[in-house]
């Protein structure tokens, strides 16, 4: 026996609201993803893991180091660059 055509739209109704519903959860949840503020929580939690464990909270010393290395040679650089350039 076949569904009546009324159970059969009925269904289909159904169906496409079911849809709609999702597709509003995933569009609310790339608005959620896409917004400023949780991309920059987003990059502020990942930059914080690379300089302390984010179980722990000890900090990453051979991180540190490497950037405060880093920091301090390109002061330097730049403190030769304008001795040799003054002279």
């Amino acid at each position: 026996m076949t569904p009546s055509p009324s159970k059969e739209t009925a269904a289909l109704e159904a169906e496409m609201e079911a849809t709609r519903e999702r597709l509003a959860g995933t569009i609310d949840q790339l608005v959620h993803r896409a917004s400023p503020k949780t991309i920059a929580r987003r990059e502020i939690t990942s930059l914080k893991g690379y300089f302390v464990d984010l179980q722990t909270g000890q900090p990453r010393t051979t991180n540190i180091l490497k950037v405060a290395g880093g920091v301090l040679g390109a002061v330097v650089l730049f403190a030769v660059v304008r001795k040799l350039a003054s002279d």
